[in-house]
């Protein structure tokens, strides 16, 4: 694991155990700290108890003064949560475990870090880049938003191609809790309304990426796509970097038929943050050329889970809202549109460019009837209600070359956990087709 002796001695309070709050309390302990922590859940408390060094105990009934630091999970919303409050009038930080491994890096061996964000295509961009990095020799970490908590893994060594890379997912809610993370290179893709429940407009939202940025060194690297005003804004602010600033500009025409799982003009313009960010770490042609060739994309996003008497079915859980969606409508000719859910919003404004693709949009969940009325002017529209029922319908009316598509551009609660859930329940679906 990681871990850094500047944690030795001091006191720390940890909330929430799940994968990365569990990775945190671990590495927390067995650099010496002294560690509370807790869990509304009793079974993700049960997984912390025996660990040396920590107590389990309601942090909200503790004196918080004095403490090194409250490190809370990502998805504790500061906004109203009271341990915020408790914690601020202590006058003790608020951090994550990103913050932690930012205090860590200087106890590591020589390395660099990339650090992704963005509302839509951070995941991919992500694994795009430590697929690369992997591929040119390099010793390589994903973490993050994305795969294993990055202080549960070990710490990387150079070898004969190159110190290590930490390519790390960062979402709004971990900037938030990060203050001393300088990345190497930093990349954002785009920002569009998301996640207003915590944070006071929209405004609010993009300045929370743009502390990525800010907390950079000025040597360092930035990616930055500008198709968005707010993204925009944030490149021209950095304008004095000069050649340590890249500027992503949507609508750049590429040759994709190499590149498998990265169709589509969204994944044009990841594709083209993931060759930027790693040109600037050096790494040549030949192993980006490679990278790109033999990426297989990540579940869930633009997935093809089958072909079925000439029917592509196409994967893309992920897609939580109109902006993510859309993109997907706009890489394939004829689509069988799979859209509902949770819905962020009542429009599904981002799509409807792309819906001379559609042939037929089957909705489905909580936000079903109001995406059926908004579509039913431009496209034929069958309320299906179910997931099941729609993949049913979709494979009935298809031909050979079109593609059924669950993009939802809404969340998943309504009806699945998540949206692997989802992901998983489209598969079944498929799989049942005859």
């Amino acid at each position: 694991m990681i871990i850094s002796p500047a944690w030795a001695g001091k006191r720390y309070a940890v909330l929430g155990l799940a994968r990365s709050g569990l990775a945190t309390t671990r590495a927390l302990a067995a650099a010496g700290a002294h560690v509370v922590a807790w869990d509304s859940d009793p079974a993700a408390r049960e997984r912390a108890e025996g660990i040396d060094g920590v107590i389990i105990h309601d942090i909200a009934t503790l004196d918080l003064g004095g403490a090194a630091g409250l490190v809370v999970s990502p998805g504790v919303p500061l906004n109203t949560h009271p341990i915020a409050a408790q914690a601020r009038a202590a006058g003790v930080p608020i951090i994550g475990d990103i913050e932690l491994f930012a205090e860590a890096r200087a106890h590591l061996p020589p390395h660099k870090v990339i650090g992704i964000t963005g509302t839509n295509g951070k995941s991919t961009t992500t694994a795009l880049i430590a697929h690369i990095a992997e591929a040119s020799g390099r010793p390589v970490r994903m973490g993050g938003n994305i795969g294993l908590p990055i202080l549960g893994q070990e710490p990387l060594l150079p070898n004969d191609k190159g110190i290590g890379v930490y390519v790390l997912e960062l979402s709004s809610y971990q900037i938030d809790l990060t203050h001393g993370l300088d990345c190497d290179v930093a990349v954002l893709l785009n920002i569009t309304p998301d996640h207003l429940d915590r944070y006071d407009g929209f405004e609010a939202y993009a300045a929370s990426k743009a502390r990525l940025f800010a907390m950079q060194s000025a040597t360092h690297d930035a990616v930055i796509g500008i198709g968005d005003a707010s993204s925009a804004q944030i490149a021209r602010s950095l304008s004095a970097r000069g050649e340590h600033l890249t500027k992503i500009a949507p609508g750049v025409c590429m040759d994709q038929s190499r590149w498998p799982s990265l169709q589509g003009p969204h994944n044009a313009q990841n594709a083209l943050a993931a060759i930027a960010a790693v040109r600037a770490l050096g790494v040549d042609a030949q192993a980006i050329d490679r990278g790109l060739e033999s990426f297989t994309g990540l579940p869930h996003r633009m997935e093809k889970v089958a072909e079925v008497n000439g029917v592509a079915f196409i994967n893309d859980s992920k897609a939580t809202n109109p902006e993510s969606a859309a993109p997907a409508l706009a890489a394939f000719d004829r689509v069988h549109w799979i859209v509902g859910g949770k819905a962020k919003g009542d429009d599904l404004d981002a799509c409807l460019p792309h819906l001379a693709h559609v042939v037929r949009a089957y909705t489905i969940g909580a936000a079903g009837p109001v995406f059926a009325r908004v579509l039913a002017e431009q496209v034929a529209v069958e309320e299906s209600g179910t997931l099941a029922a729609a993949v049913e319908s979709a494979a009935r009316q298809a031909r050979p070359g079109d593609v059924v598509l669950l993009s939802p551009a809404a969340a998943s609660f309504d009806q699945f956990r998540d949206y692997e859930h989802r992901g998983q329940a489209f598969r079944e679906a498929v799989g049942e087709l005859s």
